[in-house]
């Protein structure tokens, strides 16, 4: 369970078992718990730090008919190769080019494909809490062959 809750919240050992002891081996309260501490966390390391890395990611859709660019930033190139934010990049560019949003904010607030209980904010939040790293989005476009 450790191992699992560790994986999905990206909080350290000791505060997982502390979590797990708490809450006397819930685990979905623990999870719970962990994931409001890692949302705390996250927010601060967005506020006081600034992200010059990243990566733009690009997405064409099956039969070429539809396709995104999504630009992406972190702090640090070591952050920008790992696969946890090579698959952010991933979710946000198919979620671009999956549907029309106005701007940033009006992305950032849309639910999730895969999983509508979250945000796209919500992605990004869980991925900075993994890695510890500021991590913000700076842009996107779609494409359409309609358009």
């Amino acid at each position: 369970m450790i191992k699992k809750l560790r994986e999905e919240t990206g909080a350290g050992m000791l505060e997982v078992k502390q979590a797990l002891e708490e809450h006397g081996g819930d685990y979905e309260e623990a999870r719970n718990v962990l994931a409001k501490k890692g949302a705390a966390k996250a927010a601060k390391k967005q506020e006081e730090r600034t992200a010059n890395d990243g990566l733009i990611q690009a997405y064409i859709h099956a039969g070429g008919k539809v396709g995104s660019l999504v630009h992406l930033s972190c702090e640090t190139d070591f952050v920008a190769k790992t696969d946890d934010f090579k698959k952010l990049c991933t979710e946000i560019a198919m979620q671009v080019a999956a549907g029309e949003h106005a701007d940033l904010d009006e992305l950032l607030n849309d639910e999730y494909l895969r999983d509508p209980s979250k945000k796209i904010s919500d992605l990004i939040t869980e991925v900075v809490a993994r890695t510890g790293e500021k991590i913000e989005l700076r842009n996107f476009c779609r494409f359409s062959i309609k358009d």
